[in-house]
């Protein structure tokens, strides 16, 4: 919702003041606590006031600009009344600890700030507004705030650009738009407004009892608080309303004097030191830097415009251009000038050499095969590595200095010895799209590997900013070249990258060479000092081998099957949508959340009690739908529609369109960088979501066949968590369950009802089973009532009851916490971290989420570093037992396998074997195999 008015150019000078402590509050609130920086420090409100502070600038273009904020000390409206904002919370240690980044942030954009003890940020809003008009009569002042407290002032030359949703929606409030909002009052008549009608968030009485409408229609009448004490016998007024303006007429007019804004605060104000400077980058970009907001420095007035193109620069030059070569041709015109060089290479000029003559890869060549370690990047026409067309490869083994060779089918036979020795390191960022690049010129890639992307990821698992562009900005405060100033943004009109010009691809490949190759020396440190090393190279970098063999083997799909699915789907689709409109009384999107929000409580008048309340209602969303399967007979048609037109639209319809025309079966990409917990998730298609115990997945999971004279075999990993639970707390008790190979849902059940195996009910197995796996996860006693229908009591005996058996793994998950509480981190049995900055967290429930996926992070990522292990193990040695097996997918705790018919016994021996060896945990691990025509209807296979 934006007012368009200041997006063009006027000639009325904009004098913009900054609300601080308003949108603090407001991006506090808006954005989650987990956007940390990788030391851990909690940065959610410094990036979100950066963000509305760009947009400010951007949308408003001030020609002077201020900022304000609150001081700690009491105001003279404290004095006044002793009870002014004494009902406010105090908000969380984290929020406070952000301001001195935040007036950082404002002293790097060169933006003074007026504060003054004794008086509050809006008071100083009014008084500058105050001085302004008394120096400049044609100026228009723009207050910036998330709040409505300036509404007050304004008028024909003052408005107000406040947030209107979260932080990204804005809106302009002018007169016109006040009076909308208040329902035809005057912005100055606000102040008897909220003398009447209080303020609750301030603790300003007003007159209790009477409402905002009241308060309303009474100013609306009388104009002023003084004309309506002095009409207040008039008939327009009720009785009752006149008792209360009566008897509480005292603190009328006390609230009116604490809602005034003070225009004559005692502030130092000079309109000439409010003149708008240049933005600075110099002093921008090694804050942002420090902050690792890179996503934001794209948004910089006048550096977001257009960095000229690079060229090929004689040898000796660097190819970065500088913010004064760009701007001697106009291309930046909001601000005078621009401070800075945020492309250029502060550590000296850089050499990077197009490959392009038979002299020059001679040369080049020569100095390769000397090599032992070398960073290497493909530039390639597709992000689909097995169905590109490879353009070059950039090489680099010394920084500063890179190479780009084109034509790399002319000179396979030079350097396809040298990729594929054994001996020499490679090093590149994403890597595994790099060796499938280079599978299309048949190059396999063979050797030790370091992965920048993956290193960085292991450093900080929590975090999302593992591209080579964040890294380059994080660690060196390098600003690369986007790849859409070489193919352009993404639409029609985007090309490929054989046809952009060869000088500006292999400059633009040579940077990217460049910076992975000196990003290794400070991860390795980092690494190092995470005690990460050892997880990068006997772990991450050996895996990388084996997701490319999943990733090139695919796997086959029966499309005519999942054709026929889709028109079983469609109609049990028509048909759930029939029931629904029967039993609401009326037809609607069922798909539409707004109109399924109308229709559930609304038209049927479900309770929405306990329900999440989002910024446009109640959430109707899955989790929340299952809270009122109880409640109403057309929620459970509701589940399964959404269920049924997920998977369609996911998996049935998707699936058949992704089927390659190279080798008809469908290529995931596996990915390393994402869970925190170390697990693999798979896009393009996601695998991982297919419902596991549903029969709908089921479903879906015959549609996975293997080639004729072959089968699908599936090796799974028994209750692999618990068994991890159990040795890691050393549970005895459970341990010797599972060495017993007894039922350990049915045995914890006897335990919990005091009976004998035997004489474990269905009911009572399941409810143990909630059990066993939320503790996992951090299950109270609110959520295995509601997910086993029982009561809150009913829940708590049964986890007590639990735990009194269990109690090396109630005192294990304890000792995690403190261990988190006390570290920052934990660990899973192979070392791999997960950092909890907001483990120490003042606010319960942030404090209460990182106390559940601190329990849980060793379990679930100690079992995925044993998929891991198994997955590297099974890659080596499966070509000895059986070269044409195929393994083609990993999920959950499952591998999946293509193997031909007269050859599935041994290898099902092979693969059960390295997968319950790999590591020996106290509890024996166990792993079923399964094998069929297909992955959905698969028999056990017994030795």
């Amino acid at each position: 919702m934006k007012d368009n008015k200041y997006f063009m150019s006027e000639k009325q000078p904009k004098f913009v003041i900054i609300d601080g402590n308003a949108i603090i509050h407001r991006a506090w609130h808006a954005l989650p606590p987990t956007l940390t920086t990788k030391k851990g420090q909690m940065v959610n409100a410094v990036y979100g006031f950066t963000s509305i502070l760009l947009r400010a600038l951007k949308d408003l273009k001030p020609d002077y600009i201020v900022a304000t904020f609150d001081l700690r000390a009491p105001t003279f409206r404290h004095k006044e009344y002793k009870e002014y904002k004494a009902t406010r919370v105090k908000q969380p240690d984290e929020l406070y600890e952000q301001f001195p980044l935040i007036k950082e942030v404002v002293t790097a954009f060169q933006i003074p700030i007026l504060e003054k003890e004794g008086y509050e940020a809006d008071d100083v809003i009014a008084t500058i507004v105050e001085n302004v008009k008394c120096q400049m009569s044609n100026v228009k002042c723009i207050v910036v705030t998330g709040d409505m407290d300036t509404f007050q002032l304004v008028d024909e030359n003052t408005e107000v650009y406040s947030m209107h949703k979260g932080i990204s929606d804005t809106i302009i409030y002018d007169v016109e738009q006040v009076k909308k909002r208040f329902e035809g009052l005057e912005p100055k008549q606000l102040v008897d407004f909220k003398a009447l009608r209080g303020d609750p968030s301030d603790n300003i009485p007003g007159v209790k009892g009477i409402g905002e409408k009241t308060a309303i229609e009474l100013i609306r009448e009388f104009g002023t608080l003084d004309n309506i004490y002095k009409n207040l016998d008039s008939e327009k007024i009720k009785p009752r309303y006149q008792k209360l303006l009566k008897e509480q007429k005292e603190g009328a007019m006390l609230s009116k004097k604490l809602v005034q804004l003070e225009k004559n605060a005692p502030v130092e104000f000079s309109l000439e030191a409010c003149v708008m400077k240049p933005i600075d980058a110099g002093a921008i970009v090694p804050l942002f830097q420090k902050l690792e907001f890179k996503s934001l420095l794209a948004r910089l007035p006048a550096l977001s415009e257009k960095i000229s193109e690079p060229q090929s620069q004689p040898l000796g030059k660097s190819n970065a251009p500088t913010a004064t070569d760009t701007r001697q041709q106009g291309e930046f015109s909001l601000y005078p000038k621009v401070i800075g060089t945020p492309r250029a290479v502060s550590e000296g000029s850089v050499r990077y050499h197009l490959i392009d003559t038979e002299t020059k890869f001679k040369e080049f060549i020569k100095n390769l095969e000397k090599q032992k370690v070398f960073a290497f990047d493909t530039e390639t026409t597709s992000f689909h590595p097995l169905e590109t067309k490879l353009v070059g490869i950039g090489i680099a083994w010394e920084e500063k200095e890179a190479y780009f060779v084109p034509n790399v089918k002319k000179y396979i036979k030079e350097l396809k010895p040298i990729f594929e020795n054994p001996h020499i390191k490679k090093i590149g960022q994403n890597i595994k799209f790099d060796i499938e690049a280079l599978m299309t010129e048949k190059i396999y890639v063979q050797g030790n590997l370091f992965d920048t992307m993956v290193a960085s990821y292991l450093i900080s698992p929590g975090s999302r900013q593992h591209s080579l562009d964040a890294m380059a900005f994080t660690e060196f405060g390098y600003q690369m070249q986007p790849i859409e100033d070489l193919i352009g943004k993404r639409g029609k009109n985007q090309i490929t990258m054989d046809k952009v010009p060869m000088n500006k691809v292999s400059d633009y490949c040579c940077e990217d060479v460049d910076f992975t190759l000196r990003l290794v020396p400070r991860l390795t440190d980092q690494l190092k000092e995470t005690n990460n090393i050892g997880l990068l190279q006997n772990m991450e970098m050996p895996l990388i081998y084996s997701l490319i063999e999943l990733e090139k083997n695919g796997v086959k799909i029966d499309t005519l099957f999942l054709k026929k699915m889709a028109q079983k789907f469609e109609k049990k689709i028509q048909e759930l949508e029939a029931t629904i409109y029967k039993i609401a009384g009326v037809k609607f999107n069922v798909a539409s959340p707004l109109q399924l929000k109308e229709v559930l409580f609304d038209t049927l008048n479900i309770s929405s009690e306990g329900l999440h309340k989002t910024k446009t209602g109640i959430s109707s969303a899955a989790a929340e739908l299952d809270k009122l399967k109880d409640k109403h007979p057309i929620i459970s048609h509701i589940i399964e529609y959404r269920e049924i037109t997920k998977l369609l639209s996911t998996y049935i319809d998707a699936l058949p369109r992704l089927v390659s025309e190279k080798d008809g079966r469908v290529h995931t990409s596996f990915n390393q960088t994402i869970t925190a917990t170390g697990r693999l998730s798979s896009s393009d298609p996601n695998f991982q979501n297919i419902p596991i115990r549903t029969e709908l997945g089921q479903e879906i999971r015959k549609a996975f066949i293997a080639e004729k004279g072959n089968v699908l075999m599936a090796a799974d990993y028994s209750q692999i968590e618990l068994r991890i639970v159990a040795s890691l707390a050393n549970d005895t008790n459970m341990i010797d369950g599972f060495k017993n190979h007894e039922d350990i849902h049915a045995r914890t059940a006897a335990e919990i009802a005091g009976v004998k195996q035997s004489e474990v009910t269905p009911q009572m197995r399941r409810a143990a089973k909630a059990i066993n796996f939320g503790i996992i996860y951090g299950m109270g006693a609110y959520g295995l009532a509601s997910r086993e229908g029982i009561s809150n009591q009913k829940a708590k005996e049964f986890i007590d009851k639990y735990f009194s058996y269990h109690k090396d793994i109630k005192n294990y998950l304890e000792k995690t916490v403190e261990l988190a509480k006390k570290y920052g981190y934990v660990e899973t049995l192979f070392g791999r971290r997960r950092y909890f900055p907001e483990i120490n967290s003042h606010v319960q429930p942030i404090r209460a989420q990182a106390e559940r996926m601190a329990t849980n992070h060793p379990i679930q990522g100690t079992a995925a570093d044993l998929m891991k292990l198994a997955m590297i193990e099974i890659y080596k040695k499966l070509p000895e037992i059986s070269k044409n097996t195929k393994m083609i997918l990993q999920v959950h705790d499952e591998l999946v396998f293509e193997v031909p018919k007269n050859e599935t016994e041994k290898v099902a021996r092979l693969i059960k074997k390295e997968m319950e060896n790999v590591y020996k945990l106290r509890a024996p691990i166990e792993v079923k195999v399964e094998a069929g025509e297909s992955w959905g209807e698969m028999e056990e296979i017994n030795f």
